[in-house]
């Protein structure tokens, strides 16, 4: 910001500070509001920390603390003040309770808020012992050897100061500086190498339907120490990495150099089984055959992927990493996958984690929800990626290499250095956009006037659901749409029981019973787990008749009614099974939901327990409850663990569309609970449509809360869009 210290206070400081309560007052209505479920005790905590060991006493500085620890829970890395006065609902939102205490207490923090300018809480917010000042929007960290620097920190614009706790703002230091870093370097390429490999990675055979931006994303890339390749389902990101760590390769080795040491990564277990299973087949099928050295590209690249917290290496019990500044990763790239899933703390570290030459690459769908923690990385890195704006020395160079040139509508003088670095693929080679799942992802993925009424919003969905629906494996994949009567309707235990049948009838009759072998068993359960990945019912929620704890409830039941029932669950002392297994049953598909290093399971693997036989002394045979996992090495071997030893997981009959990022799915059924919920948003609806890959149902009782989805998009605050790695 460009006002300083001195101009707030003498504009803004001596504003009439008597106001509607004191610090006493406030902490009273927001111990009100922490009960009825408006926030967590952990910002109320905070808050008075701030009043207790610093003595901060103004009320206005003490709401603002909390305001800013509660958005860190919603996925904002700061408190956008600005927005905070003009919209005070956003951060008063629903409590689950509706009590009079609760309304009593949100009046009295709207009318506190009512009563600020946003001269006047700058001022005092400014000059708050617990809050570091930084005038200057690009001013990094100057807490010199301060023992104790404050927690917050005030920074921004002057039209949008922002409020962070420290960490999240050092956080975006350290992205923004890291980028940055790797912007200013454009690296020297042998041209005519480059055209020769680009020629041979994409040939153009006849009819061959290619994507041109495919090539220019690698040039691109090869082009820029850190890169963006975003794009929707199917569009090829996988096989335009692949290309691009070959030609990175072949021009390595053609300056006679040693092959670069490249890591791949991806946020969860499943992601990283997902791109481990698909990426062996790409790098067999590069056309590299009529090239020398052909075969050692491929050898050089590697097939194996981890998630990000096994490659830097966490420190148990901490939030720290083996890897930091002070001891880089090994590597001279760095590809990560599913890059929507990346939260700003885990970008913050991998980027620490890279010596300055390290080329980074990030792969993912900007569209997607963002990660559940703090932040939206990949989509504020690619606000302006559709347009692209790309100035015109780079599209000269790209046609120059590539042989394409650029459209012109993709052309900008005023490029900022992150355009010049960022490639959107536009083509899917899954579905078509006349129809199908894909139209229905870019109908719901695209922002409507806010004049159009919620019945033009359904008119245009409901006209796409109506059209002729082709044939699930066809090129545009199958949508239905099924409104539901009430939380009781059969049509949605018919869905259920046909969604999962495949799965729970594989796993009783390919059951090879009880002399089995070690490696029957691993074949029979591959075979279950690949018939469960086929179907999977999604949700918003975690909780309610429609979230994932009452859905899962449902599910069990209606899979285990009826004369032949698919789910036989039991729980307590089972001496067939082995023991006690309280919870447990054969079919239960479980989620691990915390990394577990010991057991070599991430956040996000998922397994089913099936019961197998054991050998007893006396030559006899038991059976006994294991989980099943896939090794997640693309090898297709099988990992058995006891139920006991399962601390963190939960059941994923349904699953939420968080949970789900990283998956796909043959056929995905997404419920909407019959309330609006400020979690139904464009980007969530777009992320479980895009989860299927032939077949999607949508699930809803209420037309007006699925226009309310689609009126409603994800906007988190961060400042990275006012960084120089977003501007000059």
């Amino acid at each position: 910001m460009q006002t300083d210290k001195e101009t707030l206070d003498r504009e803004g400081g001596n504003a009439e500070r008597d106001g509607v309560m004191n610090a006493e007052d406030l902490f009273e209505r927001l111990e009100t509001w922490v009960d009825a479920g408006g926030m967590r005790a952990l910002d109320l905590a905070l808050a008075r920390f701030v009043h207790d060991r610093g003595g901060e006493t103004d009320p206005a500085v003490l709401l603002a603390v909390a305001l800013t620890s509660e958005r860190n829970a919603h996925g904002h890395v700061c408190l956008d003040l600005v927005g905070t006065l003009q919209r005070p609902d956003l951060v008063l939102g629903g409590p689950r309770t509706d009590s009079v205490e609760a309304g009593e207490a949100r009046r009295a923090l709207s009318g506190l808020l009512a009563t600020l300018r946003i001269r006047d809480w700058l001022a005092r917010l400014s000059a708050s012992p617990a809050i570091q000042y930084m005038p200057d929007p690009l001013q990094t960290d100057e807490t010199g050897d301060m023992d104790e620097p404050p927690p917050l920190v005030l920074q921004g614009t002057p039209d949008r100061p922002l409020l962070y706790l420290r960490r999240y703002w050092l956080d975006e230091q350290r992205i923004r500086s890291g980028i940055e870093r790797r912007l200013a370097t454009v690296v020297d390429l042998p041209l005519d190498r480059v055209r020769d490999l680009l020629d041979r990675l994409f040939p153009a055979e006849s009819g061959a339907r290619l994507d041109p931006w495919q090539k220019i994303a690698c040039a691109l890339a090869a082009r820029n120490t850190f890169a963006v390749i975003t794009g929707g389902p199917g569009t090829g990101k996988t096989t335009t990495v692949v290309r691009l760590l070959a030609l990175l390769q072949g021009l390595a080795m053609g300056r006679g150099e040693t092959p670069l040491r490249i890591r791949l990564a991806a946020p969860t277990g499943k992601a990283a089984a997902r791109l481990n299973a698909s990426i062996a087949g790409q790098v067999a099928g590069l056309p590299l055959d009529a090239l020398s050295e052909g075969e050692r590209i491929r050898a050089e690249i590697p097939t194996q992927v981890t998630t990000l917290h096994r490659l830097l290496g966490p420190v148990p019990d901490s939030r720290h990493f083996r890897h930091h500044a002070g001891n880089p990763l090994p590597a001279d790239l760095v590809v990560v996958d599913e890059a929507s899933m990346v939260d700003v703390e885990m970008m913050a570290a991998l980027l620490a984690a890279l010596r300055p030459e390290t080329r980074l690459v990030l792969l993912g769908d900007k569209d997607q929800l963002a990660s559940v923690e703090a932040g939206a990385v990949l989509g504020d890195l690619c606000q302006r990626a559709r347009e692209a704006h790309y100035r015109p020395e780079t599209a000269d160079w790209l046609r120059d290499v590539t042989g394409h040139p650029i459209p012109s509508i993709h052309l900008d003088p005023d490029g900022r250095p992150l355009d010049q670095a960022i490639v959107m693929l536009r083509r899917s080679y899954r579905f078509s956009p006349e129809g199908g799942i894909g139209a229905l992802a870019e109908l719901v993925n695209t922002s409507l006037p806010d004049r159009r009424s919620a019945a033009e919003r359904l008119s245009a969905l409901d006209a796409l659901f109506a059209r002729r629906q082709p044939e699930a494996d066809g090129p545009l994949g199958r949508i239905e749409a099924i409104r539901l009567r009430d939380a009781e309707d059969a049509d949605f235990d018919r869905l259920a029981r046909d969604g999962y049948a495949d799965y729970l009838r594989r796993m009783r009759d390919d059951d090879p019973g009880e002399r089995a072998s070690r490696e029957a068993l691993d074949a029979w359960a591959a075979a279950v787990l690949e018939a469960h990945g086929r179907f999977q019912l999604l949700t918003a929620l975690r909780r309610g008749a429609w979230g994932v704890e009452g859905l899962n409830r449902r599910l069990i039941g209606v899979l285990s009614a009826g004369p032949e029932p698919l789910l036989r669950p039991h729980a307590g002392p089972s001496p067939r099974l082995g023991g006690t297994t309280e919870g447990w049953f054969a079919g239960r598909p479980v989620m691990v939901t915390r990394n577990d290093y010991g057991l070599r399971l991430m956040n996000g693997d998922i397994g089913i327990a099936l019961e197998v036989p054991v050998r007893q002394s006396d030559g006899g045979v038991r059976r006994v409850l294991r989980v099943a996992f896939p090794s997640g090495d693309g090898s297709g071997a099988i990992r058995w663990i006891l139920p006991s030893r399962l601390a963190s997981v939960e059941t994923v009959l349904a699953m939420t569309v968080h949970k789900s990022q990283g998956s796909e799915f043959v056929h995905t059924a997404l419920v909407l609970p019959d309330a609006p919920n400020p979690v139904l948003t464009r980007e969530l609806l777009y992320t479980g449509i895009t989860r299927a890959r032939e077949r999607f149902t949508l699930l809803y009782q209420e037309p007006q809360v699925l226009a309310d989805a689609l009126s409603r998009g994800v906007e988190r605050v961060s400042g990275l869009s006012l960084t120089p790695a977003a501007g000059e």
